[in-house]
């Protein structure tokens, strides 16, 4: 029944099939499965993309972040300040070193990190913040690094759903100490599975992080470190560097699907109550997720798939109210803004191909779910 995916990763691939084949072709001709050449040369490229002077690929985006936190040093007795608006990674690498996650509510409008609740959260154990760079725009960046700077504390961007994302012309993944990426299959830079990288302009850190992405050994089979296995596979960098001869044009097309939402709803949201993405002043959007927040948001899910539109929720649950954090105290009422975003937000359908006549199918059907709300109250 679904006619209109959430994500087309099909339409994106069809026009670059060769380009892909013929990649994948010289790294199976050259058998350099692991730290080929390609490797390399996608960290150059992604650093020089990204604003930074160096890039380490790993094996995904949970395991850059994992491996920043590893390079500075986090462990037990340390609080690292976070949104619980966010995929499970971002906190769950905290955990997984014995770190303590300290969430701290989002903004109403953009979903990130409310800037000025952290400095409330900071304790004498806090040694860094993450602030996540949701659905493809940045945090507020001038704060957070000021905060950070006054306290001595690191920043780790979690720029995972935002690679070309800027505030005033600076990309994401250039303003902390490390910036965060995955090129999971749906990202706006999505490889062929799993990969990821993290950018910084510390050399002493970046070298750090080579070795750590490979047991910790330096030189091979000598390990002053213990680190794991966090190489990112050449087969997926050599795709990588295909697809980042795209992403501006992509990207560029996410934003132009974007404004055509926007349009759409202008013509029809005035008494609706639709809650639109919102870009800050500055900032250049690259709408990884195309969010709406929704006062019955289940019922237009449901309405919606019944016409043949797929959606998403992103996120369902916050973080500090998962299971798995039960110890760290949290209850509901706590992060009030957060918990009600997970209540209310519904991803549409956004992807570079999306045609003009499927927006309006969605747009007509999400404004007759929400009239039909109306009429209910």
């Amino acid at each position: 029944m679904i006619r209109i995916p959430l994500c087309d990763l099909k339409s994106q691939f069809a026009p670059i099939r060769e380009e892909i084949r013929q990649s994948i072709d010289a790294v199976l001709d050259s058998q350099q499965f692991i730290m080929g050449p390609q490797v390399t040369e996608l960290e150059k490229q992604i650093a020089k993309y990204c604003q930074t002077t160096h890039a380490i690929g790993c094996s995904s985006g949970s395991d850059a972040l994992l491996l920043a936190l590893m390079a500075l040093d986090i462990g037990p007795g340390d609080e690292v300040i976070t949104s619980p608006f966010t995929f499970f990674a971002t906190a769950g690498a905290i955990a997984r070193l014995g770190a303590t996650p300290v969430f701290v509510d989002i903004n109403r409008h953009d979903y990130n990190i409310a800037a000025d609740l952290i400095e409330a959260a900071i304790t004498e154990n806090t040694r860094a913040i993450i602030p996540v760079h949701l659905f493809g725009q940045m945090a507020d960046m001038d704060t957070i690094m000021d905060i950070a700077r006054q306290h001595g504390l690191y920043v780790i961007e979690d720029a995972a759903q935002s690679i070309g994302a800027e505030y005033q012309g600076v990309r994401a993944g250039s303003f902390g100490d490390a910036g965060c990426f995955s090129f999971f299959p749906s990202k706006n830079l999505g490889g062929l599975g799993d990969g990821g990288m993290v950018t910084t302009n510390n050399e002493e850190l970046a070298n750090k992080m080579r070795i750590l992405r490979s047991h910790g050994a330096n030189p091979k089979y000598n390990h002053a470190l213990i680190g794991g296995n966090f190489r990112l596979d050449t087969i997926q960098a050599a795709a990588l560097l295909v697809k980042l001869r795209h992403l501006d044009s992509w990207n560029q097309s996410r934003q132009e699907v974007a404004a055509r939402y926007e349009s759409l709803f202008a013509e029809r949201n005035s008494q609706l109550g639709i809650g639109l993405p919102l870009t800050k002043a500055h900032y250049t959007h690259v709408y990884n997720q195309y969010v709406v927040n929704l006062g019955n948001r289940n019922h237009t899910q449901q309405f919606l798939a019944e016409r043949g539109v797929s959606t998403g929720v992103y996120y369902p649950r916050p973080l500090h109210l998962q299971e798995c954090f039960a110890y760290l105290g949290y209850q509901p009422g706590d992060l009030p803004v957060s918990e009600a975003a997970c209540d209310r937000v519904l991803a549409l359908p956004m992807f570079p191909a999306l045609a003009v006549a499927d927006q309006e199918i969605v747009i007509s059907a999400l404004t007759q779910a929400a009239e039909m709300e109306m009429t209910a109250e």
